[in-house]
């Protein structure tokens, strides 16, 4: 039986993390903390000894940034990779979950309630999202068969990475935490995925925020 490992890495802290503002496509950069972050989990990597065979990242700045601190620690290159984006918020990227209610009270209802098919006006479906990142997922394991791949996303992809993982409903209500520069492994046996273990935060110091934007 042939496995591949997936090492799932979600983005160090930005700011419109701390304001509970969605992201989304917006190219928005680490702050302070959130460069902290990322050498810390770059170090643990390191410190464990884990040995890779790839490195994948998002296009957008807060993954290729956190990337980064593996890429200088370990003398490797990153690849890019759009796919692994996080999900196209619509008419609610830029506003916190405190505005999004009140700025677009429809459109806010129908991401709350998980509506499936629903483009946040302008934005993707979660169905859309779901697909994109199936689409990564499979090309990464028939692309690194056997290997160890790291991969530098987002909270909302992770999550879905999760649901496809687990076999969760994609309507379901998220039920695992993501957290900023958390460490979240899932294998594949050549048949299915499996979690293998999840929102590792032990190597960070002080407060890791979770995902927000779901």
């Amino acid at each position: 039986m042939i496995q591949t490992r997936l090492c799932l890495i979600r983005h160090g802290e930005t700011t419109w993390n701390t304001e509970k503002r969605l992201q989304g496509h917006t190219d928005v950069p680490l702050n302070s903390h959130g460069e902290a972050q990322a050498v810390q989990m770059a170090q643990a990597l390191k410190n464990i000894g884990l040995s890779f065979n790839t490195l994948y990242t998002s296009d957008l700045k807060r993954a290729a940034d956190t990337a980064n601190a593996i890429v200088q620690l370990f003398g490797i290159k990153a690849i890019i990779n759009s796919d692994l984006r996080e999900r196209h918020f619509g008419a609610l990227q830029g506003l916190t979950t405190t505005e999004a209610p009140i700025a677009q009270p429809d459109i806010w209802k129908a991401h709350i309630t998980r509506e499936l098919d629903h483009d946040l006006d302008g934005g993707e479906s979660i169905a859309q999202f779901a697909a994109r990142i199936q689409r990564a997922l499979e090309n990464l394991r028939q692309q690194h068969p056997g290997e160890t791949i790291l991969v530098v996303s987002h909270g909302g992809a992770l999550d879905m990475a999760y649901r496809i993982a687990s076999g969760q409903s994609l309507s379901a209500e998220r039920t695992v935490s993501v957290p900023n520069a958390s460490l979240n492994w899932i294998t594949h046996n050549g048949n299915q995925w499996a979690i293998e273990s999840w929102a590792d935060t032990k190597h960070l110091e002080g407060l890791s925020l979770e995902n927000i934007d779901l």
